[in-house]
């Protein structure tokens, strides 16, 4: 009678796990069919002629037909009663002879009074679609931008093109701060443009109160909002005075509105016009792609890649432009030291400079006194340089809105935007968006970004921004087109669960690993306590990494934090998916990329001379490094 209890009992065990891993591939399965019907739907949208380049804000449905392709070519006119006057200064004061996509439309909207939010890349002249109308109008439009850095580049070029403009901030003098105050009710409008950040609008009681006065005189001709995605918590680059900026279209109902931004999904927008309290903008999409930047991402050799980076300005891009984007305030200082070492003109450049070192940097670099600026994201939004010829992420993005506008300031000559990819930053950058309410999700989309081999740059970036990309027009300009087929496809289903046992285990004996200490246990430089119940690897290093980056990003493991009154902890911990590498028929496959590996080189053409055999298959495209040391063999590596 025992021996039956124990028998069901031990089947009954089998059977829960069994069910346990029946429901896991079921709730895999259904994940994939949702994703793949939303794909689907988005497709048929495109292909039945729903989706157009003007789109209601917010809107994943067929667009209403308010605002139609025959609207649109309305707008694209010239025989509004002001298009002589938009067309002369167009030519006479920016020096432009025609306008570019969708620009005459968004101008011609603004100035018919429509409110509109803008998304069109870096680049491809947002400015213009506030600044030209703010000289066609009476009185003066008022821009909000975020950053000093911004504002300060606007003011440099508009300044060398006889616009008068002006800025109220924080380091305003007393007096230029009485002066434009009084000029904002002047009906002779001493200013056309008027820039001031959020947060002035959000404190300044004397600034609403000469907004107000100025509208009553018909003097407020319109509210530029730049970088509009910043009002959204969804949005890449949330600022809480953003959330504020509301009470403009309140006080001021029949002032047009313009929203302008780089990037932006539909449910930000969504977002934005919410907070904007706009009743219903007209939208204005460009397509995302900038064909003349090329996309590279590259593995770094160590935590601190500057080494790399400056052998690379110095062999590819001598004295030419550049931009390094850093993560922390402490990076920027770090790093542009070292590049100072290595006789490279750089400074650094963020938030907690004073505000006139700030200007003194933005304008050495923008006069070529220095080459490189060394930079936290408190640089470059709306920053419109021609002759940047390399955006270098010393570390990744935090998502990949934030890399495509950052990227984006490259300049218009065939820059080169390469991303250094390092496995430490992964979660250096996961505990500094853990309170951001999609953080890790957007997060782990740019991991995947920078894990891919197989996938044209574009076309993971189309996905993000619910566009239908075709490789083709990509150009070879990402590495992975460029280098063709430079990978290979493995399972690697033995490794997952000799790494996922050893968080298992750790986890049984109520101990926390972090992501390093997971790798240093796999490769046998754990506590030796554990080494005996460990499979220990003889992956190297970069495929370890890999691996555990790849099981992070499919559901094998996840996100445990901790937090401390100084600190944030990233720990693994076993992942939904987990249980299924209990199943014997569960595998997990991963796509590999291949790179040289001098040493492995090495050997394998001594073995080669002394066995007279051995032929190399699966060479890929030589790039400047391999020509240099005449490589030809290539090491398959994660």
């Amino acid at each position: 009678m025992a021996n039956n209890i124990d028998d069901a009992q031990a089947e009954l065990d089998s059977v829960e796990a069994e069910l346990e891993m029946v429901e896991l591939q079921i709730s895999e399965l259904l994940e994939k069919q949702t994703k793949l019907n939303s794909r689907k739907n988005k497709l048929l949208q495109i292909l039945e002629g729903a989706c157009s380049s003007v789109q209601p804000s917010g809107s994943s449905k067929p667009p209403k037909p308010s605002f139609s392709k025959q609207d649109l070519q309305h707008y694209e006119e010239s025989d509004f009663s002001w298009s002589k006057e938009v067309q002369a200064k167009l030519c006479n004061v920016f020096q432009l002879s025609k306008f570019r996509p969708l620009q005459r439309a968004a101008i011609n909207l603004s100035m018919s009074g429509k409110d509109l939010f803008l998304v069109m890349p870096t680049g491809r002249g947002k400015s213009l679609c506030y600044q030209l109308p703010a000289l066609c109008s009476k009185g003066f439009t008022l821009v909000i931008a975020p950053l000093v850095s911004l504002v300060e580049d606007q003011l440099m070029y508009l300044k060398s093109i006889n616009v008068p403009a002006v800025t109220l901030n924080a380091s305003s003098t007393k007096e230029d701060s009485k002066q434009l105050l009084a000029g904002m009710t002047d009906k002779n409008s001493p200013f056309k443009l008027l820039y001031v950040t959020p947060e002035k609008i959000a404190k300044s009681k004397l600034l609403m109160s000469k907004l107000e006065k100025a509208y009553n005189m018909g003097l407020l001709a319109r509210i530029a909002v730049d970088e509009v995605h910043c009002c959204s918590q969804w949005g890449h680059d949330f600022r809480p005075d953003y959330k504020l900026l509301g009470i403009l279209k309140r006080q001021f109902p029949k002032v047009p509105l313009v929203g302008l931004t780089a990037t932006a999904t539909s449910n930000v927008l969504k977002d934005c016009q919410k907070i904007l309290c706009v009743q219903e903008p007209i939208t204005l999409t460009a397509p995302f792609n900038r064909p003349n930047l090329y996309y590279e991402v590259r593995f770094k050799h160590n935590e601190d890649c500057t080494h790399q980076i400056a052998e690379l300005i110095r062999e590819r891009y001598k004295n030419q432009s550049g931009i390094v984007y850093v993560f922390s305030q402490k990076d920027a200082e770090v790093v542009a030291t070292d590049l100072q070492k290595r006789n490279i003109l750089a400074q650094p450049y963020h938030a907690s400079m004073e505000p006139s070192d700030k200007s003194l940097v933005h304008q050495r670099w923008s006069s070529k006194k220095i080459q490189v600026v060394v930079a936290t994201v408190a640089f470059g939004m709306g920053i419109d340089k021609a002759d940047v010829r390399f955006v270098i992420h010393h570390t990744i993005s935090k998502s990949i809105e934030n890399y495509y506008q950052e990227s984006g300031r490259a300049g218009r000559h065939h820059p080169d935007c390469i991303v250094f990819f390092g496995f430490a930053d992964i979660f250096r950058i996961s505990t500094m968006v853990v309170m951001e309410n999609t953080g890790q999700q957007k997060l782990q989309n740019m991991v995947a970004y920078c894990q891919n081999v197989d996938r044209c740059r574009r076309a993971m970036m189309a996905i993000h921004f619910d566009e239908v990309w075709n490789d083709d027009e990509c150009n070879q300009m990402c590495d992975v087109c460029r280098h063709g087929n430079d990978y290979i496809t493995t399972d690697i289903t033995k490794h997952a669960r000799d790494v996922v046992a050893i968080v298992e285990m750790a986890s049984s004996m109520d101990e926390k690993l972090t992501p390093l200490k997971v790798c240093d246990a796999w490769m046998g430089k754990g506590p030796a306590k554990h080494r005996k119940t460990i499979k220990v690897t003889s992956l190297s290093r970069v495929e370890v990494e890999s691996i555990i980056i790849h099981l992070l990003l499919h559901g094998y493991f996840s996100e445990d934090f901790s937090f401390t009154p100084y600190t944030t902890h990233f720990y693994l911990k076993l992942g939904r998916k987990a249980a299924l590498l209990k199943n014997g028929n569960h595998s997990i496959t991963m796509k590999m990329r291949r790179v040289m590996s001098h040493a492995t080189v090495k050997k394998v053409s001594e073995s080669a001379a002394e066995k007279s055999s051995a032929k190399v298959k699966g060479k890929r495209p030589a790039d400047s490094d391999d020509r240099k040391s005449g490589v030809k063999k290539v090491k398959t590596l994660l």
